[in-house]
């Protein structure tokens, strides 16, 4: 009898699955699904079999909405969180621009090639290898396909990244890359130039001509890929990214958003000169530009032209393009921003957010509430400051926010 009994609670148990385990049931079950899509996509049954076997979800990944779990957001990108001066410190700008000048000289006859077939500069897509992976000395952590098939899964952008699972598969298939050294960040991004693998498909170039695209291995393969990325996204050559200027006393703050654009040379007569004595052309000041003041009334200001915004489109923050820009500018030039950041401190993303909700409440603010102080939320608070009556500066400071909280 106590054999029976034994053998009895033996198999409830056997029969008793843990939550873990059926959420990677479910898992499996979800990713073959996927094979119509894939074979649809060129992805070959041999692939799919073997890049699916023994594939898991990574559950610790950020951007998830997790059954029984409060919902997370994007991991704090040091873009949006850290104020300029720790963000584009002199020392890692210094470091890499020496590195830059000599990777220059290293790479000329594929940068040539990149300047005349696409007109970016050399400079540009140099600073954009540097600042997404060190120029290839920064390795990714995470498994590209293990990434793109849980946020498929379970991430917030399952659709977006449904078609990026599938043409991580096709890269595998066509043999551009190894499972092994297809790494990437946690959202997907992979290569010396962090592209998605739909980014891959888009803007891919073979620039040193072996019959692939390969922006894991290939320098010159990477950065051409980058150039052809920003052309697709509307670079113009000859244009410069950005001008850094000295704002005038009664700059008004709230005009620092991309909607307000006129051509340099009203900027000028505005007030706004260029620093160090620079003298542009009757062909740059025709140029459309729009201001950009990071750091609100503080620190250095600057006129940005429609290539500012094509670099955003790479990551979508002013830090990151600043970051960029300068970067690509020191490789030819020593010289820092002319006017120093300030001392100013950066709010919680939780502090900043609650500011977007009460100027969306007041009308103010019609853009994302994620706590990120961008263009359009220091222009808002500056209207704010307008309407309330304190100094107008554009920045979150914990002043502003007092007097919010004071008026709810």
């Amino acid at each position: 009898m106590t054999f029976l009994r034994a053998l009895a609670l033996g198999l409830l148990l056997a029969s008793v699955v843990s939550p873990a385990r059926a959420a990677d049931a479910a898992f499996t079950q979800f990713i073959a699904s996927l094979w119509p899509e894939a074979k649809a996509a060129g992805v070959s049954r041999e692939t799919f079999d073997r890049e699916t076997r023994s594939l898991e979800p990574d559950y610790k990944l950020p951007d998830l909405i997790l059954p029984g779990r409060p919902k997370t957001g994007a991991p704090a990108q040091a873009e949006f969180v850290q104020v300029p001066a720790d963000y584009i410190r002199e020392a890692s700008i210094a470091r890499l621009a020496a590195e830059g000048q000599r990777l220059l000289q290293k790479y000329r006859s594929s940068l040539d090639a990149i300047e005349k077939r696409f007109g970016v500069p050399a400079t540009v897509v140099l600073a954009i290898w540097g600042r997404e992976t060190d120029y290839g000395r920064y390795s990714l952590p995470y498994d590209t396909l293990r990434v793109v098939a849980t946020q498929a899964y379970v991430g917030r952008r399952k659709d977006q990244y449904r078609t990026e699972f599938i043409l991580a598969l096709k890269i595998l298939g066509e043999g551009a890359v190894t499972r092994k050294e297809m790494r990437s960040s946690w959202a997907g991004a992979t290569g010396y130039t962090q592209f998605l693998p739909s980014e891959y498909y888009k803007h891919g170039v073979d620039l040193d001509g072996d019959g692939r695209v390969d922006i894991w291995h290939s320098v010159p393969d990477a950065l051409a890929s980058a150039a052809q990325q920003l052309v697709n996204k509307g670079w113009q050559p000859g244009v410069r990214w950005a001008y850094e200027v000295q704002a005038p006393a009664n700059a008004d703050c709230t005009m620092g958003v991309p909607e307000v654009t006129k051509p340099i040379s009203q900027w000028l007569r505005a007030g706004f000169v260029p620093v160090r004595g620079q003298k542009l052309s009757a062909a740059e000041q025709a140029q459309s530009a729009s201001l950009l003041q990071p750091e609100g009334s503080y620190g250095p200001a600057f006129l940005t032209t429609p290539n500012y915004f094509v670099i955003k489109e790479y990551n979508f923050s002013d830090l990151y393009v600043l970051f960029v820009g300068h970067l690509a500018d020191r490789m030819t030039s020593p010289q820092p921003f002319a006017t120093p950041w300030s001392a100013s401190k950066q709010l919680r993303s939780a502090d900043v957010e609650a500011m977007q909700q009460q100027l969306t409440k007041i009308g103010l603010y019609k853009d994302k509430l994620d706590g990120k102080a961008g263009m359009q939320t220091r222009a808002a608070l500056g209207a704010y400051q307008k309407q309330a009556g304190l100094k107008v500066d554009c920045w979150p400071s914990e002043a502003v926010l007092r007097a919010m909280n004071g008026q709810r």
